[in-house]
């Protein structure tokens, strides 16, 4: 099964241009590494929330954007080789300071769970951190899987949904932090890649009147989740 090293972190406006020259160099180092595949997005429709959003999970300053990343590997066993393997690559060494704060980013690795859909290159991204209860496992896999085929029927081209496996705490940031996380709850990283922001518009008009849709309420306590829309800045 495929596997994930998500990423969420507050980069300056300003730098934009020089973050994108940054992450293409990034993608291709992790892709000697082993990754298949990077995505980088930068934020176009993110709400603010009640509780947690992507704002506060970055700590974002003035000035700032989120964006919500992922790496992708063919399995556990080539993500965790290429850390290993990173700290010792001399290319890491090479490149240029990064153009944000790295010490709000926050970071994971995660089991994939569901992945549904042809995929190609995105126009536009949905992402979502969620927390959810350990003993619930079964009942967000069956959810996910159940949701998925309504988001193709509406143009989605891919969707993935997956569970914290190697997810870290933080100093400043996480992603226990971002979605206020219980002793009993994991996180789940998930993103549905849509061809356009005016499809995925109509898709969610549509969707948000499906009665089918609608997740069961116990699953997961969906008022912390953190959820926007992002525009893919990187494809690799």
């Amino acid at each position: 099964m495929s596997y994930i090293d998500g990423f969420v972190l507050a980069a300056p406006a300003a730098n934009k241009e020089q973050y994108i020259v940054h992450a293409r160099a990034g993608a291709d180092l992790f892709k000697k590494l082993g990754a298949t595949r990077l995505v980088e997005g930068w934020a176009d429709d993110v709400p603010y929330g009640q509780q947690t959003d992507f704002y506060r999970a970055t700590k974002l300053q003035a000035g700032e954007v989120p964006l919500f990343s992922w790496v992708e590997y063919p399995d556990r066993a080539t993500r965790m080789k290429a850390g290993e393997d990173m700290m010792n690559d001399p290319d890491v060494q090479t490149m240029s300071e990064m153009p944000f704060d790295a010490t709000r980013m926050i970071y994971g690795g995660f089991e994939v769970i569901n992945d549904t859909g042809a995929g190609a290159k995105p126009g536009y991204i949905d992402g979502m951190i969620s927390p959810i209860p350990i003993a619930n496992k079964e009942a967000y896999l069956a959810a996910a899987r159940a949701q998925a085929p309504l988001l193709i029927e509406q143009g989605a081209l891919r969707v993935v949904d997956t569970l914290g496996d190697d997810v870290p705490p933080g100093k400043t940031t996480d992603f226990q932090r971002a979605v206020a996380t219980k002793a009993d709850e994991t996180i789940g990283f998930s993103f549905i890649e849509w061809p356009s922001r005016q499809i995925r518009d109509a898709a969610w008009t549509i969707l948000m009147k499906d009665p089918r849709i609608a997740p069961a309420p116990s699953i997961w306590d969906a008022s912390r989740s953190i959820m926007g829309g992002f525009d893919p800045v990187v494809d690799r």
